[in-house]
């Protein structure tokens, strides 16, 4: 009977500890202050893919450059006041990382309740986008860059060392493309307005829907390709062959009418940068 209390007791105090992390969560993602610099994290993220977008299109028009989250990033630290750029994304970005992540765990705040455990899997996903995009800020804002796709090749390397890296690889490659295939249904379908808590009015709101379905289709694109890549490298045991986002999109110079194609998607990434842009204000939390 003794021990019967104890665990009781502790199983209390377990709950009510529970509950107290909850209740200050929960009271921090009200709070004003928060959710302005979560809202600023969508700003960041649009300029990313804004200027990964430029960056491309340069590529396909003949100039060099690397266009992935690295290369954008380092063309913000280049500009006037690029620290100060540098450490609002850092902090912009992980706020809403970790905003996500306490939706992932806790509960997702951002729509209906109808599947929330595919609203949790959407939320931890997007916490890791800008866990990332955090990450990659702070490397800049500490004078520690890193290129995105050397790193991608690293990992892919040390995957491919073992066998359960290698299957690992196989379903990343998956479910980048499964992850393309969302994107472009979303966009099709523009059923990503469901996580709108409005847009705006007349030609502008015309405007914002067309970024929206443009984006999220080039996106998915994006995202296919770099999955593809992925899984071809897995397949031939060639890590080289795997360089990220930046390597998916120049890949595209090498197929016929590929230059068309990442016109195509240099553009759409740009239309999803600016339309991160009018999400900040617009997204729910």
């Amino acid at each position: 009977m003794g021990n019967d209390d104890h665990s009781n007791k502790a199983r209390s105090a377990v709950s009510r500890g529970a509950d107290s992390v909850g209740d200050a969560v929960d009271d921090a993602k009200d709070s004003p202050t928060v959710r302005a610099v979560a809202r600023a994290g969508f700003v960041a993220l649009g300029l990313i893919h804004l200027l990964i977008g430029v960056i491309a299109l340069g590529i396909a028009l003949g100039s060099s450059g690397q266009a992935d989250q690295s290369g954008a990033v380092g063309q913000m630290a280049a500009t006037p006041g690029g620290v100060v750029l540098l450490w609002a994304g850092l902090m912009a970005c992980g706020v809403l990382a970790l905003y996500m992540a306490s939706d992932a765990v806790m509960g997702w705040s951002g729509g209906g309740s109808s599947k929330p455990w595919m609203n949790r899997l959407k939320a931890a996903g997007q916490a890791v986008v800008f866990a990332v995009a955090a990450v990659t800020f702070g490397s800049f804002a500490l004078s520690h860059p890193s290129s995105s796709s050397d790193k991608s090749r690293s990992a892919t390397a040390d995957l491919m060392s073992s066998t359960p890296g290698t299957v690992l690889l196989v379903i990343i490659g998956v479910a980048l493309l499964a992850a393309a295939g969302t994107y472009v249904f979303l966009g099709i379908t523009r059923k990503y307005e469901k996580n709108l808590r409005g847009k705006p009015s007349g030609a502008l709101g015309d405007a914002f829907t067309v970024l929206g379905v443009v984006g999220y289709c080039a996106k998915g694109v994006a995202l296919g390709a770099v999955g593809l890549l992925i899984l071809i490298a897995t397949a031939a045991h060639d890590p080289s062959q795997q360089g990220g986002l930046d390597s998916a999109l120049k890949a595209f110079l090498k197929q016929p009418f590929g230059g068309w194609v990442l016109v195509f998607v240099s553009l759409g990434l740009m239309a999803y940068g600016v339309f991160s842009l009018f999400r900040s204000r617009y997204q729910r939390l």
